[in-house]
């Protein structure tokens, strides 16, 4: 984890315990640039702004055995990601229908806590609460392993996209945090207000079904959640989509 107040303390020990100024220089930049392989980060450019997308190298190498697809996935967006996809056409966390979902609400779970942890050690840091929690698991937590992943899905991969989406164009969305848990990929999004979402399971639904097509990874492989700092909605998503499903949603 990079906290500069922790090498700023560490460094001025060094200099009081006697320490040449050159070896402490040394070991403060041999200390960064090992923190610089842990976590890679990449700014894209997508309709909303600027999407901070990191994936976490060493965790995600210890974590991904026997998702293959999930690695692959993490490491090409960071060279091919097909941008123009998400600067038209649907977006999962745009979509304002329900799905006959089984989803859980559960107080106390291991998310909440650490996104509570994440709102109060990163309130000097970041501006975002997203990004406050993000950050916090990704370098925290031994289990979440990339944060604002870009996943898309084409017309020709669902039946009925035309009808549900109304549009030709593919579905895009980047998903919060990916964890690895109990050999499942968790699909998370963090809601400062989680009780009072109408929608968000729908969201993270399409989250990991787009990760599903992405990865070659079937959709039982994975589980979804979307939480605050008090609650967490969890769900199964290995449910077939139909087109009557959404119509009976929106009446």
């Amino acid at each position: 984890m990079r906290n500069f107040l922790f090498y700023k303390l560490f460094c001025l020990i060094l200099l009081l315990s006697g320490h040449k100024p050159t070896f402490i220089f040394v070991f403060a930049v041999a200390i960064l640039k090992r923190d610089d392989t842990m976590i890679r980060n990449l700014a894209l450019p997508h309709t909303g702004g600027y999407y901070n997308y990191r994936v976490h190298i060493p965790k995600t190498e210890k974590l991904c055995n026997g998702y293959s697809g999930l690695k692959e996935h993490l490491n090409e967006m960071f060279a091919k990601c097909p941008d123009d996809y998400f600067n038209v056409g649907p977006r999962s966390s745009r979509l304002k229908f329900n799905l006959p979902l089984d989803v859980k609400r559960v107080s106390g779970h291991e998310i909440c806590g650490l996104a509570g942890n994440g709102l109060k050690e990163n309130k000097e840091r970041y501006k975002g609460n997203h990004s406050r929690v993000q950050v916090y698991l990704l370098e925290r937590d031994n289990k979440t392993i990339a944060v604002e992943v870009p996943v898309w899905m084409g017309k020709e991969e669902i039946d009925d996209y035309k009808e549900i989406f109304q549009s030709d164009f593919p579905l895009t969305g980047h998903v919060d945090i990916v964890r690895v848990e109990d050999g499942k990929i968790w699909i998370w999004d963090y809601k400062p207000n989680a009780f009072e979402e109408r929608f968000a399971s729908t969201q993270v639904y399409f989250y990991a079904l787009m990760m599903s097509k992405r990865c070659k990874i079937p959709l039982n492989d994975f589980r979804c959640g979307y939480f605050d700092q008090e609650y967490a909605f969890i769900f199964n998503p290995g449910y077939k989509l139909n087109a009557l499903d959404v119509k009976l949603a929106e009446i």
